[in-house]
This record gives C-alpha cells, structure tokens and sequence, in this order.
C-alpha cells in the first residue's frame, strides 16, 4: 500500500516500515492536521521491547501515560500551557547572562585539556553539560547527578529510537529504570520544594505522579540532549570546514547565529518525527488508510537503519529553496502546529552562544578525526566525538 502511495504523488516516498513524507508543504500538513494524524506513536519503541527489557522496566512501574509529545486528547492544550510557562520569550531572554557564563566556563575548560593533553573532545568539554544545567535551572529543578542524566538521557534514546539487539535492549532497560526511579523521587521532592518548578506546576494542574514522570523522562532528555547534539554537529561542520562561515567567522555573534540556522535546515539533530493516521483521510492527493505509521522529515538527514537501505531515506533530502534567504527546512525542524517544540528559542539560543563562546576560546585549533562514528537513530544523529588538536599559528 505505501508503495502504492508513493507511485501515486512524488511528495511521498514509500520505506517500510515507514510512509516518509519529505515535501516541507506536505510535512507541514501533517502537522497542522492532529486529529488526521496523530502524535500517538511519537514516542513509542521503534524496536519492539523482548521480555527481559520488559520486566525490568516493569519491576520500578515505569509507566509513560500520553501527557505532551504523544497526546492526542483535550487534556494537551492545558498541559502544554503549564509547560510553556516556563519557556516565554523573557524567560529565555534573560537566561542569556547565565548560557554565556557557562559556555565560557566550558571553553576554558576546553583550553586547558588542549594545552595539557594536546588534544580534546569538544562534546564532552563544551557542548555535553552547559544545555542539562540550563535546562534544570530553567524548570526550577536542583542541578545534580548531571553525568548520571547525560547517561541516561543517550541510553533512552537508543532504546526508543534505536535498534538494539535483546542483549543491549536489557542494558538499556536498566538505565532507563535506574532513571525513572531517580526521576519520580524528583517528582515527589518537587511537590514540596520551596519556589516555582515545573514539577509543582503541574501537580498543581491535576496531573498525576506517573504523568507528571511520563512528561518529565522525556522532556529532561530532549530539553538538553538535543541541544548537546545541535551543538556537535555545528562544531564538527565548522571544523571540517564544511559549513558557510569560518571557524573565526562563527566567533561573533552574527557568524554564530548564521552557522547554528544552517545546521537547523539542513542537518539538525531531530532530522525526523513520526506520526500515525487515525482515520482513513487524504494526504497530497492520495488515500492514506487508517493506521499508517508516517515518518516526516524535519530537515536533511542521514539515517541508515539495519533493517536495510528500502527502510528509512539513506541520504539527506536536497536543500528546499530559500524564503526570506533562510531555507524552508528551518521553519519545520522543530515542528509546526500545536506540538511545535516549546524550546526551539532557548536550544537555538544556547547552540549560538556556545559555538560563539568556544571559537573564541580556541582560535587555533583543527580537527583531529574527520571519521569519527556517529550516533544515527531513528529521529536523531550527531558526532559522537569532536576530537581537536592545536592547530597552526
């Protein structure tokens, strides 16, 4: 049926298990349309959990209840208000002092392991920890156990997004409990914290433990994580020279600002997002039946699957045509519609300020390992490394 779908319209392209749409107007669409299509599937297993991984999740009762990205119901609309209350356009605006601070303080820390190791890994030293802190400082939550959060954060991804084998589904699992046990006692200490938090707020809504957790587990991973990877990714390309401006150039504000945008359209670390027909309806043209899982594609992406080539789109979708000279492929990487990400300003924001901040801090420096592996999910990719050395005078 996919392949027919495809024959039938270009904007679609058929890859089992998968109807990918790569049109930006027709991405939109689907976006704009939650009851046609819905975010129900959005954080479902890519690779259906064995039983081992099962029972470990199943021994901490962790639980994932529809509460923001996957819901589908009326209850969306207020919740999603609770949350953007602290992701206004001030909020975000005056966590700017607090982003530079730490982005310089990671670049320094940069150029110290450079001058007494030779080399350093600009994931671990400046882009990895300054998005957590922002991100718990943002929600009114304590910032601890950040090396554990990082952790877990890459681990649930692979478990979600990825295709681990039932050996590492089990590993995997047990990081993920480990996180949702910590995560609830975040919860239940955040119910009776002095102060704002998030986790206060929305108690206060109504909202339960194992729904305030459900929000929390993933909004705690994609809140920072993702940032993390805007942040690799536009220092690697910088580095292997591949990206509009100069490594000096990205050292101002403008050159930052430019450099961050073009990853966004063209590379970002959500190349893709997924969701499920509910109704027989319409889509470009073509019937699109009732249950019909759909990736969209977000922005370029190389994503490869072990399932084999056929079974996600192998190479980044060419760049769409300009509009107001920035490319189309940046107004959709974060979404559109009423789940458009509510930390789009702040992760573009913290992306700029970091790679400004860490060109500035090291004028001098090349890249060490232009092979270095990438970590490729189903919805997300970035270096794993982005080893440098000192460079020429």
């Amino acid at each position: 049926m996919a392949e027919r779908l495809a024959r039938m319209n270009p904007a679609l392209t058929a890859r089992c298990p998968y109807l990918v749409v790569r049109d930006p107007d027709v991405v939109r669409d689907v976006l704009h349309r939650p009851a046609d299509f819905s975010p129900a599937n959005a954080l479902v297993a890519v690779t259906t959990l064995a039983g081992p991984a099962l029972r470990v999740l199943q021994r901490v009762g962790f639980a994932l209840p529809p509460v923001l990205a996957s819901n589908d119901t009326a209850t969306h609309a207020g919740i999603r208000k609770v949350v953007a209350g602290f992701f206004t356009p001030a909020t975000v605006a005056a966590m700017e002092p607090r982003i530079r601070e730490l982005a310089r303080e990671a670049a320094r820390n940069a150029a110290e392991q450079l001058d007494l190791s030779g080399q350093a890994d600009l994931v671990q030293c400046v882009a990895a920890f300054p998005p957590a802190v922002v991100m718990l400082e943002l929600l009114g939550l304590p910032v601890r156990d950040l090396a554990a959060l990082k952790r877990w954060g890459l681990d649930s991804m692979e478990l979600f997004w990825g295709w681990p084998d039932e050996e590492r589904q089990l590993e995997l699992a047990h990081s993920a409990a480990d996180f949702y046990v910590w995560l609830r006692k975040l919860v239940a200490d955040s119910r009776t914290a002095p102060g704002r938090n998030l986790f206060k707020s929305l108690a206060e809504h109504g909202l339960s433990t194992p729904e305030i957790c459900s929000l929390g587990y993933f909004l705690l991973i994609a809140g920072q994580e993702t940032t993390t990877q805007l942040i690799s990714t536009t220092l690697f390309r910088l580095l292997e020279r591949s990206a509009p401006v100069g490594w000096n150039d990205a050292a101002s504000e403008a050159g930052s600002r430019k450099v961050v945008r073009h990853v966004l359209a063209n590379e970002s670390s959500v190349p893709t997002w997924r969701r499920i027909a509910a109704y027989d309806t319409n889509l470009a043209g073509g019937l699109i039946p009732a249950g019909t899982e759909i990736l969209l594609e977000l922005s370029g992406n190389r994503i490869t699957s072990p399932a084999g080539p056929e079974s996600l789109p192998a190479r980044a979708a060419p760049a769409q045509p300009a509009r107001d000279g920035q490319p189309t492929g940046h107004g959709l990487v974060f979404g559109s519609g009423i789940h458009r990400c509510l930390g789009a300003k702040l992760a573009e924001l913290e992306a700029a300020v970091t790679v400004q901040e860490t060109a500035a801090a090291l004028p001098r420096v090349k890249l060490l390992d232009h092979g270095t592996e990438w970590i490729r999910l189903l919805s997300f990719q970035t270096p794993g490394t982005v080893m440098v050395m000192p460079g020429p005078s």
